[in-house]
């Protein structure tokens, strides 16, 4: 199992994210679990980032909202880093 490391800024984002998200309440608890378990699950469309993003990764909690992810170097430790619509995190 691995273990989610939430910062502070990550939880500030994901408090106002799921304000405005209320829908996806049980869809991104779900993300999360999963990420727990096995972040490279097929559902979870893990995929390394490019550019600015270099040594992110992406996970997807519906076609239009992701989590950026870094892994982190110990053992099975995730970082969580933003989450919302693909195109504020990447913009």
């Amino acid at each position: 199992m691995y273990k989610l490391i939430f910062t502070e800024t990550y939880l500030k984002r994901e408090e106002k994210f799921l304000k405005e998200n209320p829908d996806l309440i049980e869809k991104y608890i779900k993300v999360l679990r999963l990420l727990e378990l096995n972040p490279f699950h097929p559902s979870l469309r893990l995929h390394k980032l490019k550019g600015k993003f270099k040594d992110k990764y992406s996970i997807s909690i519906t076609m239009s909202y992701r989590i950026l992810i870094v892994f982190a170097k110990t053992e099975k430790g995730i970082v969580l880093i933003d989450v919302g619509k693909h195109d504020e995190i990447y913009g």
